[in-house]
């Protein structure tokens, strides 16, 4: 072969692959979805003993379709994070051990799933996580992401305004929430999907530590609870959902702990709000639901148990489910679970028009 025809296969060859390549990385930018940040106002969280803002920022995935079908409307995710964390971590805005909208782009791209919407509100409070419940210390987070948000999206969004077309998911404190809200209200969310939800079980005779006694006791103000330890946050945030008290400033909270001395009578309070302890008053409308899927990290081990005597319970009952225990942690599979398991679970189950 001689150099001429040598190099015209050449440039040839490399016209070809660049063509092929722009062709792929244009293809893939076209499918990428628009995130927006709104604020949404509740009213139910207005007057928190809290202080926290009524008006939340609230982040919305928009699919890659929706700006170019005006005339189309969309199944809704309402996706709820977990505790410490807030809507911007999760869609990118700030940087973060996952971010979402880039794992949703992978699944639609690859026509793993049908497109959804998927929207998430800032549930991140002065106590670092709402535990989406109503109190009025928190306000009422509960009303706010089943009525509120819902309604706002259905207003201001092309949304498929119906039960059957909305799913409702978490992680974490979100998994938590989604089972919490999910049970009372199959009217509004028609498929639950629960990556790794906490506070699930009731466990009234939980014993403290002295050090934990001691952490506990140290907290004088609210901003101390900011920069108190993982386990100390949580157990102001779950006061402030579960035994909220209105006469005792500044923190507006009954813990299950004073003066060193366990508090039956509030311990009480926070075991009636685990999942596991009031899911019987819901079986009917777990019934009603479509669909609901759980699973944990078997290296997750008090959730990976919990979620054990969900599929149980469920069992018991004959509801239909899934339930899986995979090899990970609490964070270290959620995005690969999330685009592999949950966003085609809702492709499966929501309903398109």
């Amino acid at each position: 072969m001689n150099r001429v025809r040598f190099v015209n296969y050449f440039w040839v060859f490399t016209s070809l692959f660049v063509l092929i390549v722009g062709t792929q990385v244009y293809g893939q930018t076209t499918l990428q979805g628009t995130v927006e940040r709104i604020k949404v106002h509740g009213k139910g969280l207005e007057g928190n003993l809290e202080g926290d803002s009524p008006d939340r920022d609230v982040s919305i995935y928009l699919p890659p379709s929706y700006k170019k079908e005006p005339k189309r409307r969309y199944p809704v995710v309402y996706f709820l994070h977990g505790f410490t964390d807030n809507d911007g971590q999760w869609y990118g805005v700030t940087k973060h051990w996952i971010n979402l909208p880039a794992v949703v782009d992978k699944v639609f791209t690859s026509g793993q799933a049908q497109e959804m919407i998927i929207v998430t509100p800032n549930a991140y409070t002065r106590y670092r996580g709402s535990m989406y419940s109503n109190s009025v210390t928190t306000g009422n987070w509960e009303d706010f992401v089943a009525k509120e948000l819902v309604s706002y999206i259905d207003q201001h969004y092309r949304t498929i305004a119906k039960a059957t077309s909305r799913g409702l998911a978490g992680h974490s404190m979100g998994g938590y929430g989604t089972i919490r809200i999910g049970q009372k209200h199959p009217e509004i969310f028609s498929s639950l999907y629960l990556l790794s939800p906490c506070c699930m079980t009731a466990n009234p005779n939980r014993a403290f530590s002295p050090e934990a006694i001691a952490k506990i006791e140290a907290i004088k103000t609210p901003d101390d609870v900011v920069k108190a330890d993982f386990g100390t946050q949580a157990m102001f945030a779950s006061a402030a959902a579960w035994s909220p008290n209105p006469t005792k400033s500044p923190f507006f909270i009954d813990l299950p702990i004073e003066n060193g001395q366990p508090q039956p009578a509030i311990a009480a309070k926070w075991a009636a709000n685990a999942p596991l302890a009031m899911i019987d008053q819901y079986i009917m409308n777990i019934k009603q639901l479509n669909a609901l899927a759980f699973d944990a990290g078997n290296r997750d081990q008090s959730i990976a148990a919990s979620n054990k005597v969900l599929d149980q319970i469920l069992t018991n009952y004959q509801i239909a489910h899934t339930y899986e225990e995979y090899e990970g942690d609490h964070i270290n599979r959620i995005a690969e679970r999330i685009e592999q398991k949950m966003l085609p679970f809702f492709s499966k189950h929501l309903a398109k028009k």
